[in-house]
């Protein structure tokens, strides 16, 4: 590449890094022909304008627009700053997209929003046809003043026509309009676009701006997505095929025409198979069976009957399965319950089947989606009519639509059918819901990568390539990895040998003292704060506890529930802190510790996840799907797992300038386990590079290992710890 390159008119800075200016050659060749593009990259190696700069000269050369999404909130305030940086450079239109839930002034749902819009428009437009006829009644008036028979008897059926459009405004305005829309059709909003585009805008600005002019912030945007060069969004713009068709429109683009870059995209297998999991809760039944009874309409009759006896069987399917005590023990989330079987359908069909009575569960059902479908619109003409205050959800055609795929796709390739209860709150009532949990993302992921022009997904964290390729459904794509640019002598990675934390030994006094005189000893030689990861919040809860005995450092916990940055900054804010928290939660990813906010990371076990029957049926859905005894396992617990620690390990080292220890404390990770703890080792399922710097480590000498390493780099300003 020459420091000519076209795309370097969107590179904001002096110089990219080495490893950067290769990845926007290889990144921009690969759009160029249309491929997508597998892009890990280690803190440090700028992936961001890696990625975005090669796409904006694309989409420049070819006419299209780049979407930048992210479900890491704050990922996206990083991408509005290099958007920043790159129209002080070269001018580009660009926008930050969020959810019509975040940016609503009046707080309205969906439908809601929907009926006021087209109701605002209708008294909108009748005011204005109202004003045209007006204005035409006096020429007319004058015409036959001045002795125009013909004007006078066209005036006379103008006025007719005015009367009923007089009539008919005095009907629209009784009913529900939104005043914030009503002045974007109204007032004059160039003012609001020209503000837009001077920079790029966060949607905290814009909502701002938008309410002191009493404007609709969020259909202005969709009105200026059209013709822009970028836009940064959520996952579910894209991962949501409805809201992507949608989403798509606004921009006036077909899907061909766009360029997709995932950040952090070790996430979007996860975020698929959510976005394409459907449930249905027992209260949804209740309040159709209501809708139902109320309906004076032949065919409520039946449409109840099949919705009963679904309703009958889920409950007493989630009955059944409990044992004594179990119903006192439910809590407020979700608990599973197993319903599936090998050789037949699943329990609550078989139940259902069993339960219902009557002409034919397709004819029913079809009468009650028919059914559905017009109280759906009946509700939506009374709100717009304005004789509710809000719009109404039609439960009747849920339900059906939700019964019709449960039988019809219950049993399709990837899709695991899951009953679950909880307890309410508020009224001790426990209740359960129906769900079809998808196991394979590619059946999400495989149709947009199809659809749109080329990706990239981008992460510290993709690897296996193959692995990757596989479950999201990607075609060839071209493949890239960069490890840290960093100086090497400025880290150290080990892997402390200390006794493996499976879960049956993790409650022997013995390892619990080895694992917490190591965490302990890591503390101690840590020149600053250290960060302590843990296989859950129990076990950090555990650990924490036995730290706060024998260490002379505050020792914070991450509980479910507090405020994880209001945690952090008080972290941060401390000298010489351990902060134990779970790998699990929000501060293993997205959330950086820089400079002296945390020297040490360790991550203590090997972090599974729970493997409940959902995290069986991915592995059978997988093995099934690539035909591997071992790939289930593999690809669906194994590598997730070790990519969050991954994720983990890069809290720390975040410049070039940092000095830092990474500790791995469970012999499972060493180089020497491989040999007697067999596929219990995870060491070969790092990438090449990271195993390379992994050192294997006795947990006594980790402290002198530490204190030698910090020592040298002049960490502890002369008061070096005792061993």
């Amino acid at each position: 590449m020459s420091e000519t390159a076209g795309y370097m008119r969107f590179f904001p800075y002096d110089q990219p890094y080495e490893n950067q200016r290769e990845a926007m050659d290889r990144i921009h060749n690969a759009l160029t022909r249309g491929q997508n593009v597998l892009f890990e990259g280690a803190c440090g190696t700028g992936k961001t304008l890696s990625s975005l700069v090669p796409a904006l000269e694309v989409a420049r050369e070819q006419d299209k627009t780049v979407v930048i999404t992210t479900n890491v909130h704050q990922q996206m305030r990083q991408f509005v700053a290099e958007a920043r940086a790159i129209t002080r450079e070269e001018r580009i239109r660009a926008v930050v997209f969020k959810g019509k839930s975040s940016m609503c002034h009046i707080d309205v749902g969906y439908e809601e929003c929907q009926a006021l819009r087209d109701n605002t428009r209708a008294v909108v437009d009748t005011e204005r046809d109202k004003r045209q006829l007006e204005r035409r009644q006096r020429e007319l008036l004058a015409e036959s003043q001045d002795g125009d028979g013909g004007a006078a008897d066209a005036r006379s059926a103008v006025m007719d026509e005015l009367e009923s459009l007089e009539e008919r405004l005095d009907d629209l305005e009784e009913q529900n309009v939104c005043e914030h829309y009503r002045n974007n059709l109204t007032e004059d909003t160039d003012d609001f676009f020209g503000w837009l585009f001077e920079d790029v805008r966060t949607p905290d600005e814009i909502y701002e701006y938008a309410d002191s002019q009493q404007l609709c912030g969020y259909e202005l945007l969709k009105e200026g997505l059209e013709g822009v060069d970028l836009v940064v969004c959520n996952y579910h713009h894209l991962l949501d095929s409805t809201i992507r068709q949608q989403f798509f429109r606004w921009l006036g683009r077909d899907p061909e025409d766009v360029i997709v870059v995932f950040d952090e995209a070790h996430n979007v297998e996860d975020a698929a198979r959510e976005h394409a999991t459907r449930t249905c809760s027992e209260r949804t039944f209740d309040s159709a069976l209501d809708e139902l009874a109320e309906a004076d309409d032949s065919r409520a009759e039946n449409a109840g009957n099949v919705l009963s006896a679904f309703h009958r069987a889920l409950v007493e399917t989630y009955e059944a399965s409990f044992g004594f005590g179990d119903r006192e023990a439910i809590g407020e989330n979700w608990t599973d319950i197993s319903i599936a079987n090998d050789d037949r359908r699943d329990d609550l069909t078989l139940e259902f089947l069993q339960r219902y009575s009557g002409r034919g569960i397709d004819d029913d059902l079809e009468a009650a989606m028919e059914l559905g479908q017009e109280l759906d619109e009946q509700y939506e003409e009374a709100y717009r009519e304005g004789e509710t205050a809000t719009r109404t959800e039609c439960q009747t055609l849920q339900a059906a639509a939700f019964v019709s795929a449960w039988l019809d796709e219950g049993t399709a390739e990837g899709l695991y059918p899951v009953v679950a209860v909880t307890r309410d709150a508020g009224t001790d009532e426990v209740y359960g819901r129906a769900e079809l949990y998808s196991c394979l993302p590619r059946q999400v992921t495989g149709r947009l990568f199809e659809e749109v022009s080329s990706t990239v997904l981008m992460s510290a964290t993709l690897q296996p390539f193959d692995v990757t390729e596989s479950v999201l459904g990607l075609e060839e794509p071209v493949t890239m990895a960069y490890g840290l640019q960093f100086p090497a002598d400025r880290r150290r990675t080990y892997a402390v040998e200390t006794p493996p934390l499976f879960a049956s030994d993790r409650d022997d006094p013995d390892v619990q003292e080895t694992v917490t005189e190591t965490i302990h000893d890591a503390v101690r030689m840590t020149p600053g704060n250290t960060l302590a990861f843990f296989p859950n919040y129990g076990e950090a809860g555990r650990y924490a506890d036995r730290l706060e005995r024998r260490s002379e450092k505050t020792v914070y916990l991450d509980e479910p529930g507090e405020s994880v940055e209001r945690l952090r900054q008080r972290f941060v804010a401390d000298d010489g802190a351990v902060l134990c928290t779970s790998l699990w939660g929000t501060l293993a990813e997205g959330v950086s510790f820089d400079g002296d906010d945390a020297t040490t990371v360790l991550v203590v076990g090997v972090p599974y996840p729970h493997l409940d029957d959902r995290a069986e049926a991915v592995q059978e859905a997988y093995d099934a799907a690539f035909e591997g005894t071992e790939t289930g396992w593999r690809y669906a617990v194994e590598i997730p797992t070790i990519r969050k620690t991954r994720q983990a390990l890069g809290r720390v080292i975040r410049s070039p300038e940092d000095v830092g220890v990474r500790a791995l404390l469970d012999r499972r990770y060493s180089r020497t386990a491989k040999s007697d703890l067999g596929r219990y080792s995870v060491n070969s399922t790092f990438p090449h590079e990271e195993r390379e710097e992994l050192i294997d480590i006795n947990p006594e000498k980790l402290k002198f290992a530490m204190l030698n390493f910090y020592g040298d780099h002049d960490a502890y300003n002369g008061e070096s710890p005792r061993p």
